[in-house]
């Protein structure tokens, strides 16, 4: 990578380039090409993805998917170092441009070639009002995207913004056909909703490709034996669709499976006890959390949102949901991410003081409220703790448990009062870790389920992404944290692991700190 004589971005870059997640196992020796054939993967998943459109949806089983259909510019290797991908050089021209050089020789799915018109057309699109990505935010500071020619391209920002290279390794800067994109835009012009054709016809650059998907049953992809580089192992991948842990377990148990995903924490000794089968273990950049509907009363007083929080205890919670595979989380940004501060302290666990707020709040008595989780046990069990804790202050608790579709859709359109949910922060940035969640322009959808809008919190999270000092973002992250842990649009639970079960006859496998497969290399050992 080539950087030009900027000071910021020079260090900037050097600061955020070798950043280790902690726990991450370090690089390994991809095994010998197995001469057996690669074999057909089985993956038994908790929830199915919801679009195959990489601006129609910010989920992380969409994502799993789709990473291994699309591929984006740049990409994070095992090292979480930024590594060229459909471009093979970058360098930063001014404090406002960035411009790539492409990789020829590169054909999506459909056969139409990879140029810079098509990198154009699939950010014009993700930027486009009539889309409305809630994968906006990663990209709202771009004013154009200008091609030089077929294999050069420049991404023109409105402010300085170091992060756009690991931007650009975000899946949702993969880039579509064009061909695809206008089946999409004619399908809109017909009256459909937009990714009416790329969420079930996801047309990319990646080894894999999509053979059938069966929603709700399962998603097939097959190796893309027409790929510009190594081509994937395996012949195909198959996410199965298994709601029930101990199901997902017993299909790891009797080889109907090769891959649980998710393992629940109470599961692990179990895996670990098959003789083909054992633990992946990573720790990811993944902060859970209880988020409260800030519009809602009461949750519109900070008085009651701080009580809860101060009520729940994390380690309990830790202890009984996660079998002490999390630590507590202080604040919104994971421990490895550019902004995480080590000396960071949240809101005690004080049950007299959270009392004494709700009695000043006017709810001394308590109140009844709901909180909605998916259909993941953890999360079922943390729900849980938190109702029968809530209960020892006359708040009564009733869990709603959605399927996770729904669950992403009403929690974005702010049905709820309480939830539980998850942010990975794969870019590995403080910007990316909080700016979705918090900023009122990402209210709902983007990330913001929580209705929260704070002036100030906007105008740090403006002045965060445009400046181009590390030290002053480091400062304007702690600033920011501070006042988040106070106002306590959220409750911070934990930030955990992921737990994959994984048979012993699947080689290569491994998971980002972003729980994202990586399955070029994958092959079953016969």
């Amino acid at each position: 990578m080539k950087l030009k004589s900027m000071s910021w971005l020079f260090v900037f870059v050097l600061l955020l380039l070798p950043l280790l997640f902690i726990g991450c196992e370090a690089a390994e020796e991809v095994d010998p090409e197995p001469t057996d054939g690669g074999g057909d993967l089985i993956i038994a998943t908790l929830s199915d993805a919801v679009s195959l459109d990489p601006h129609g949806s910010n989920d992380v089983p969409s994502a799993k998917v789709a990473y291994n259909v699309y591929e984006s510019l740049l990409y994070f290797d095992k090292n979480s170092e930024l590594q060229p991908l459909l471009a093979t050089d970058w360098e930063a021209v001014d404090d406002l441009t960035w411009e790539f050089t492409l990789r020829e020789g590169v054909q999506f799915h459909d056969g139409t070639d990879f140029t810079a018109e098509a990198v154009k057309a699939s950010f014009e699109r993700l930027l486009d009002p009539d889309i409305g990505s809630p994968r906006f935010f990663l990209f709202e500071m771009l004013e154009d995207v200008v091609i030089v020619d077929d294999y050069t391209v420049q991404f023109v920002t409105e402010f300085p913004f170091a992060p756009l290279p690991a931007h650009l390794a975000h899946n949702g800067g993969a880039i579509i056909s064009p061909a695809a994109i206008e089946t999409d835009y004619e399908e809109m012009a017909a009256g459909n909703e937009p990714g009416s054709f790329l969420a079930t016809n996801p047309v990319g650059t990646g080894f894999f490709k999509l053979e059938d998907w069966q929603p709700g049953d399962q998603l097939e992809l097959v190796r893309n034996d027409d790929y510009w580089g190594e081509n994937a192992r395996l012949d195909s991948v198959t996410f199965k669709v298994v709601p029930e842990s101990l199901t997902r377990i017993s299909e790891l148990e009797t080889e109907v499976a090769h891959i649980a995903d998710p393992v629940e924490p109470s599961d692990m000794s179990r895996v670990d006890n098959m003789d083909h089968a054992s633990m992946d273990i990573t720790s990811v950049t993944v902060m859970a959390y209880v988020g409260y509907n800030c519009e809602k009363e009461p949750f519109d007083d900070v008085r009651v949102r701080q009580a809860i929080s101060m009520a729940i205890n994390k380690e309990d919670i830790i202890d009984g949901a996660y079998e002490g595979t999390a630590i507590p989380a202080e604040g919104p940004i994971a421990p490895g991410v550019f902004g995480h501060g080590e000396d960071l302290e949240g809101l005690p666990y004080d049950v007299d003081q959270a009392r004494e707020l709700l009695a000043e709040a006017g709810y001394e008595d308590g109140f009844s409220t709901t909180i909605w989780t998916n259909d993941n046990p953890v999360r079922m069990i943390a729900a849980e703790y938190i109702q029968s804790e809530l209960g020892e202050l006359n708040i009564d608790v009733e869990i709603e448990v959605l399927e996770w579709g729904a669950y992403l859709e009403n929690t974005a359109a702010g049905e709820h009062d309480m939830f539980i949910l998850g942010w990975s922060t794969p870019t590995l940035d403080a910007d990316y870790a909080v700016y979705a969640l918090f900023h009122s322009n990402n209210i709902g959808d983007p990330g913001n389920r929580s209705y929260y809008s704070n002036e100030e919190v906007d105008e740090l999270l403006d002045g965060g992404r445009q400046e181009p000092d590390p030290d002053e973002r480091l400062q304007i992250y702690s600033d920011l944290q501070e006042i988040l842990i106070e106002e306590a649009p959220m409750l911070y639970l934990v930030y955990n692991e992921n737990l994959v079960g994984i048979n012993d006859n699947v080689k290569n496998f491994w998971v980002t700190p972003a729980s994202m497969f990586m399955l070029q290399d994958v092959y079953i050992e016969e």
